[in-house]
């Protein structure tokens, strides 16, 4: 913390207040900063687990990676681990994070209990859903930085078996689809059987798969996925499939999902010679930042005679009684498969008398979501312009009566964001705590880029 209060001191009066991380889950590219960042490379541990509690202090710079290795040495794991390694757990509270168990546990800012910010005007405060910081917790969520840095949270833990027996359920047809995902977030279990995590792809309108994920500690076999075999590919091979806890947490770092294809990954012949420590979501994403800014690809593409291409990188929750529509007007209009499906239900509202449970990112209690996750990037029609259909889906989003992530590009104009993004609550929370607004605005951050 003394190093972080001496970066903090060292940034000169009137420049603006950010962290210096050497990675990112962004697929936004940024300003560069003028001055150096806050030193957070003492922020990256586990600072106890309690077994008796089942609760957790963690860092807020520390990788899920790392805290899932020290709650499952224990027989736990968090409510909610986001599909990639390097995620932070900071970083998850104050921008969001989903998984498997999302459908019973909400998003993983819910459970949190308490936690250490150092806000924009260099205080540290210990707030919690009720006290004098009551304010600053529930509108931390989706915050992304503009409301101050979390140093500690205490997070709750759940019991967790060794393994995570899977069912992999084919529908085919969006309406048959989405009415097992009500039935299952409603009754936890399908065809007689407990369910305690889900999720599913979307290869296309008449092919889709849920995932049902019960804990166990029996298996007669494990498959491993982190080798030759790739993982969404096992969902039309397999009806029924085991990982270890471990490997099942992680299933989808290896390939980044599908975009491992991008970079010829996917090729039994480049993955034998492709080292297994470099098959992991962070490297795929350094090659991405590294395309950003060098633009070799767009450049070989120009040279063949190619179209420009727009990145469709978003994360978006669709009330479940519009996710079928909303899929047919995907598959119709943007033509990107496969997609991905989690489903997800808040646990409870913030404090008593909440309309919405979070106000930055207002979601209903009681009301399930699909969260639907599609990244890639299209042509550009001639005529148009890069960024046209970002906008389009933002406008799609809206008519579900749903929300996007802002983890990627963002087109609102002001007015727009600060209504679908509790501006009200966020500029109140703000003149409290960085009355000389030393942090970056949420929406320059999430649609000016700074």
């Amino acid at each position: 913390m003394r190093r972080l209060r001496r970066s903090y001191a060292a940034v000169p009066a009137g420049e603006t207040v950010r962290l210096a991380k050497r990675t990112s889950n962004l697929f936004r590219p940024r300003v560069q900063p003028r001055v150096p960042g806050l030193d957070v490379s003492g922020l990256a541990g586990v600072l106890a687990v309690d077994p008796v509690t089942r609760t957790a202090d963690v860092q807020g710079m520390c990788t899920y990676a790392d805290l899932v290795d020290a709650t499952l040495a224990h027989g736990l794991m968090p409510l909610v681990v986001p599909q990639l390694r390097t995620i932070t757990l900071g970083g998850a509270v104050t921008g969001l994070g989903i998984e498997s168990t999302s459908f019973r546990h909400g998003l993983p800012h819910e459970s949190v209990r308490e936690m250490d910010v150092l806000t924009g005007s260099g205080e540290l405060l210990t707030c919690a859903p009720q006290g004098e910081h009551a304010d600053l917790f529930a509108a931390f969520p989706n915050s992304l930085g503009s409301l101050g840095y979390a140093t500690r949270l205490r997070i709750e833990l759940q019991p967790v078996r060794r393994y995570v027996a899977l069912r992999n359920v084919r529908f085919t047809g969006l309406a048959e689809l989405t009415d097992a995902i009500g039935e299952i977030t409603e009754t936890r279990s399908w065809a007689g059987e407990p369910v305690d995590a889900l999720d599913g792809v979307l290869f296309a309108p008449d092919e889709a798969y849920l995932v049902l994920g019960t804990f166990t500690d029996d298996a007669a076999g494990v498959s491993d996925y982190t080798g030759q075999a790739i993982y969404y590919r096992s969902l039309r091979e397999r009806k029924r499939d085991t990982l270890r806890t471990h490997d099942y947490l992680w299933r989808w770092d290896t390939d980044w999902f599908w975009c491992s294809a991008a970079f010829g990954v996917q090729h039994p012949v480049v993955r034998r010679i492709w080292p297994a420590r470099w098959r992991r979501s962070d490297v795929y994403h350094r090659l991405v930042r590294w395309e950003h800014r060098h633009q070799v690809a767009a450049r070989i593409d120009r040279w063949r005679g190619r179209p420009p291409r727009e990145r469709v990188v978003q994360d978006v929750e669709i009330p479940l009684d519009r996710t079928a529509e909303f899929l047919r007007w995907f598959a119709d209009t943007v033509r990107m498969a496969p997609v991905w499906l989690c489903p997800l239900r808040l646990r409870e509202p913030a404090g008593p008398g909440s309309a919405t449970a979070w106000p930055l990112y207002p979601l209903r209690p009681g009301q399930t979501y699909v969260n639907i996750g599609f990244w890639g990037s299209v042509p550009i029609p001639a005529g148009a312009a890069d960024g046209d259909l970002n906008r389009s889906i933002e406008r799609a989003v809206a008519t579900a009566g749903g929300h996007k992530s802002l983890y990627s590009d963002a087109y609102y104009d002001r007015v727009s964001f600060e209504r679908l993004y509790g501006g009200p609550t966020w500029r109140a929370v703000r003149e409290r705590y960085d009355p000389d607004h030393r942090l970056t605005g949420l929406y320059e951050k999430a649609v000016t880029r700074r």
